[in-house]
């Protein structure tokens, strides 16, 4: 039976990033005592809930345990609430979520860059390990350093590849993001990476 004098949390929310997720909540005020907190899980196609791994926890946030990490495609339901001596809140849930389509991915990693007159290679490793199956893109924007450049925009499915077409000894900037096929067929944006320039050599 909840309490009526242990306010639920509040703020309940996935925080996802690189299929990495974690469920977090504000602190439940209260004059004395320390609140803990226990969360639970279940998925779309069982009933029951499941222990999270964080059971009267002071901490205001629990991360998913390994066999979700692992779950991209699975719809998952959370729920926690608020403990204080033999007081228990109500349940505060969230939204049902699906890591591939929820998660936020970030941007590629730019391993290397080699310069040479005409072009520039670029080496990047994805913001994440991928799975069997993935398809991922890298949308490469790049411009001439100018005072009104103008972007051009190539997109390449291997982690090595190659802006060419370029002025010698020229300035040049890019910057990349993934695109990842998802099963269902829509393409989840990751967050570009932060503008990288690199000067062509001098043939």
């Amino acid at each position: 039976e909840p309490s009526p004098y242990l306010p639920a949390p509040k703020d309940v929310e996935i925080y996802s990033y690189n299929f990495q997720s974690l469920l977090r909540w504000s602190p439940v005020p209260v004059e004395n005592g320390s609140v803990l907190y226990t969360a639970h899980y279940k998925t779309g196609f069982y009933e029951e809930w499941s222990e999270m791994g964080c059971a009267q926890t002071p901490r205001t946030q629990c991360g998913f345990p390994p066999e979700l990490q692992r779950r991209r495609r699975w719809t998952i339901v959370l729920r926690v609430r608020a403990e204080l001596g033999a007081l228990a809140s109500a349940w505060a849930h969230t939204p049902p979520f699906v890591a591939e389509r929820n998660t936020t991915l970030g941007p590629p990693r730019v391993n290397s860059v080699s310069v040479s007159p005409d072009s520039l290679l670029i080496s990047v490793s994805p913001p994440f390990t991928p799975e069997t199956g993935d398809i991922l893109h890298y949308d490469v924007s790049y411009w001439e350093n100018t005072t009104s450049p103008t972007e051009k925009k190539l997109s390449e499915s291997k982690t090595l590849f190659q802006i060419g077409n370029l002025k010698e000894s020229t300035l040049y900037c890019f910057s990349i993001q993934v695109q990842l096929k998802i099963y269902s067929g829509h393409l989840l944006q990751g967050e570009k990476s932060a503008p990288e320039c690199h000067r062509t050599a001098l043939s």
